[in-house]
């Protein structure tokens, strides 16, 4: 009789740990759909299944789920309407919508780690698709990148920096945001990815002093020294073997003070180990997609590239995720 009231007990303690996923599989679907868009004005299921091609039993259940976790309301008897919850990523057509980590987490992250029995038996790992999602990971990197900003910019003001280099640009968005507060930087970025380098010299076509190379890291080389290189969320796409010839390789395109800065989650941190076990846990389910280093691993490869990690910093502690400064050994402070 104990052991079954314990299984009851252990049931019904998953159930209520597994309800926080229903709140973000609703938010997912409905970002991905447009939905909370779509039910902003009151509107029945009949028709937003007939004017948006949907299948209406499907929707009805989504519809349903919404209601009971609050983030849609039922207005009548027939219509329902999007509620005003802060927490409801908005539309896929605003640029800044938060839905896109959604996206991230829900067609990449929980997939992978669902194959972890397999990998553990036949350490038969995917590979990481750039062109499928390679937009995807721009966009979430880039909005996770701009809570570095303001070290960014301080570092930028407080050393003569002209040149700067963006390995790995994404879209371009960091670039975007330093042209219009430094117009008199000329700024380089460098995408393997061709379709996102093409959004990148899309969206940065009117800033005169971006240009975009479209070619691998490991290929390319700059024209002029610059004065800051930036490696933001790439580490995990080099393997530990690379990374103290690639960081090596760029700091011969450095001046004399020039500075590389690294934004990635770190493995094992001081703050948000949660999140950087499970970031670390995903890129080890792919064969092109690498583990990430600890501090001290950090530390050893500026050492191997011949630099030095001045300075190690958290910019979102409950992610583990940390902004890293590598200077030439007798490079002055930057920060």
């Amino acid at each position: 009789m104990i052991a079954e009231y314990v299984r009851l007990y252990k049931a019904r303690s998953w159930m209520k740990k597994n309800l926080p996923f229903l709140y973000s599989w609703h938010a997912y679907v409905g970002y991905e759909l447009d939905l909370f868009e779509i039910f902003k004005s009151p509107k029945t299921i009949e028709e937003v299944a007939a004017s948006h091609s949907l299948e209406t039993e499907i929707l009805e259940r989504w519809v349903e789920v919404g209601v009971s976790i609050k983030y849609l309301k039922k207005v009548s008897r027939n219509k329902f309407k999007t509620s005003r919850s802060f927490m409801l990523p908005d539309s896929k057509r605003d640029p800044k919508s938060v839905g896109i980590l959604l996206k991230e987490m829900m067609e990449l992250h929980i997939p992978a780690l669902l194959t972890y029995p397999s990998i553990m038996k036949t350490d038969e790992r995917q590979t990481f698709d750039h062109k499928q999602h390679g937009a995807t990971v721009a966009e979430t990197s880039a909005m996770l990148e701009q809570l570095a900003y303001p070290k960014l910019v301080q570092i930028l003001k407080k050393n003569s920096i002209h040149t700067v280099v963006d390995v790995g640009c994404g879209h371009g968005g960091y670039m975007q945001k330093l042209s219009r507060s430094f117009p008199d930087l000329t700024l380089t970025g460098v995408e393997v990815n061709k379709d996102v380098a093409e959004e990148a010299a899309n969206r940065c076509s009117e800033l005169k002093n971006i240009s975009i190379d479209c070619m691998d890291i490991e290929e390319w080389s700059p024209e002029n020294k610059a004065d800051l290189i930036m490696m933001n969320n790439l580490l995990h796409y080099l393997s530990p073997e690379k990374r103290p010839k690639v960081i090596s390789r760029l700091s011969s395109s450095l001046s004399a003070n020039g500075m590389i800065t690294i934004i990635t989650p770190i493995r094992k941190p001081k703050h948000g180990k949660q999140f950087s076990s499970v970031f670390n846990s995903f890129f080890t389910a792919f064969d092109n997609l690498y583990a990430l280093p600890t501090k001290r691993e950090l530390d050893a490869l500026a050492k191997q590239s011949g630099m030095r990690l001045q300075s190690l910093k958290p910019i979102i502690r409950e992610g583990g995720w940390y902004f890293a400064i590598l200077v030439n050994h007798a490079g002055k402070k930057a920060d």
